[in-house]
């Protein structure tokens, strides 16, 4: 620790500078904001076709950005391994926004479900966008409807390999890549056997297109996604999924991040960066009218130990007893797989800008206000989950003020009491419930898995559920000595 302490105002740039949303929702993310972690040249890469992340881990912005010239560029730049420049085409094939002359919506696939096999629905999405993106008038142009469309790919194989095949022979002659991109596909239905064929045929499309040279399907899917056999078991899957790139934003690339909001705030955002000068001999420089994160504030743990606790202070209570900023905060923000969303990391730190300011304490946030910060992140978290999957929400309000640890028969016997698993299998019969627990029908455990699979419970070594703080604190559950649970309503 260098002694160095940031002005207090800084608080008020931490407010400013993070976002209220992370979540672009299909809008293309400010190029200021755009930080792309060493980790991730990997997953843009055009020759990575399948992607995973957790929710809040970045799918989403990266399918916004790819779709930006300017973002392709500023990615070029600082990540030339990547394989992403200006020249790369890039097509839509799904995503959270309803484009119905991008790609058929949900209604749309549901009836096309019915009809046709998956894998020839998202074959015709990804032809009519080569045919579009490279202007070939192969594919028919008077047909209006997805299922006229796919009606035509499945009856014309021959002009539709041609016109794959003449298309990346165009492509690779131009040394350019051509990007179909996938996201958001938890809204292409409502229930799992319809989206897990969905899946499994996307997943099919990606194996095939192994073989081409330059169009590459991209597809970003959430790890649950690929949890229901009945989406993998097709032959040769093993080549598609051993060839995943995983979203994971590492302790030392959530902070980089956070820099990169601070140094890029319009207004107070030289107060950060002249600190980062004056206290730690860091200079920044900007490209592009970007300012970029230096490589020693990139790659240097103790040196972004220094400069958070510059803003801070060096520990979470009175004395180190109570553990260090630095640490604590990301570790108190990871699921039960250890990971921690971007999203959920910049909110707990806005959350603790935006807490009463103590004139008291000689740093610009105090270690009270960080705390509320993962609370407030944890509410977020929650409302996510319930956006998601509702099921869980049922799941988890029995459990209201129990301490974790526990045993799963505490769990399972509160459970029973309130009639939540019996109530939940007649929502499930009237198909009232979206995406319901893969392995409900193997009861208590089968629901307890499923509620693993998507980090809320953690399996300890001796058998106990335990909950990560991230979701046990909005859900109202206790653990001693551990971040006071929120009060639910």
């Amino acid at each position: 620790m260098t002694g160095y302490r940031f002005p207090k105002m800084l608080r008020d740039l931490i407010s400013e500078s993070l976002p209220v949303d992370t979540a672009t929702f299909g809008q293309t993310p400010d190029l200021r904001h755009t930080y792309v972690p060493a980790s991730h040249a990997r997953a843009l890469h055009p020759d990575s076709m399948l992607v995973v992340g957790i929710r809040g881990a970045g799918k989403s912005f990266w399918w916004s950005a790819l779709k930006s010239e300017d973002h392709r560029q500023l990615v070029a730049n600082l990540m030339p391994k990547a394989g992403i420049d200006t020249n790369t085409l890039v097509g839509q094939g799904f995503g959270e926004r309803s484009l119905p002359l991008e790609y058929p919506g949900k209604d749309v696939l549901a009836k096309l479900i019915g009809k046709f096999d998956a894998r020839q629905i998202w074959r015709t999405v990804i032809a009519r966008q080569v045919a579009i993106l490279l202007k070939e008038n192969t594919f028919p142009t008077e047909l209006k409807s997805w299922e006229a469309r796919t009606n035509w790919l499945v009856g014309n194989p021959e002009e539709v390999e041609k016109l794959l095949f003449d298309a990346d022979n165009q492509l690779d002659l131009k040394k350019s890549y051509l990007l179909i991109l996938f996201d958001a596909l938890d809204r292409t239905a409502d229930e799992w056997p319809s989206m897990s064929k969905l899946v499994r045929g996307l997943l099919q499309v990606l194996l095939e297109f192994r073989a081409y040279k330059r169009i590459r399907p991209k597809a970003f899917v959430r790890p649950d996604h690929l949890e229901d056999a009945a989406a993998t078991n097709f032959p040769d899957s093993s080549k598609v999924l051993t060839q995943m790139m995983e979203l994971r934003w590492p302790r030392i690339e959530l902070y980089s991040l956070f820099w990169q909001y601070l140094a890029n705030e319009s207004d107070r955002g030289e107060l950060f960066r002249k600190g980062c000068l004056e206290g730690f001999q860091i200079r920044w420089r900007t490209q592009s009218g970007i300012w970029t994160v230096p490589e020693r504030l990139r790659i240097e743990e103790d040196l972004q130990r220094n400069v958070f606790h510059a803003i801070t202070g060096p520990w979470m209570g009175r004395d180190r007893r109570r553990g260090f900023p630095y640490t604590w905060l990301p570790g108190h923000l990871g699921d039960a797989h250890r990971q921690v969303s971007p999203r959920s990391f910049l909110a707990a730190l806005r959350h603790a800008s935006e807490d009463g300011p103590r004139t008291d304490y000689d740093y610009a946030l105090y270690y009270e206000s960080v705390k509320r910060g993962v609370q407030e992140a944890s509410r977020i978290r929650v409302r996510e989950m319930q956006e998601d999957y509702p099921w869980v929400e049922e799941l988890m309000k029995p459990l209201t003020g129990i301490s974790v640890p526990c045993t799963f028969a505490e769990i399972a016997n509160r459970w029973k009491k309130g009639r939540t698993i019996a109530r939940m299998k007649q929502d499930i019969v009237k198909a009232t419930v979206k995406l319901p627990p893969v392995h409900f029908d193997e009861g208590d455990w089968g629901v307890r898995e499923d509620l693993e699979a998507l980090g809320v419970f953690e399996r300890m070594t001796d058998g106990r559920v335990n909950l990560p703080d991230v979701y046990r604190v909005g859900y109202g559950i206790g653990r001693r000595g551990g971040v006071k649970a929120v009060a639910r309503g």
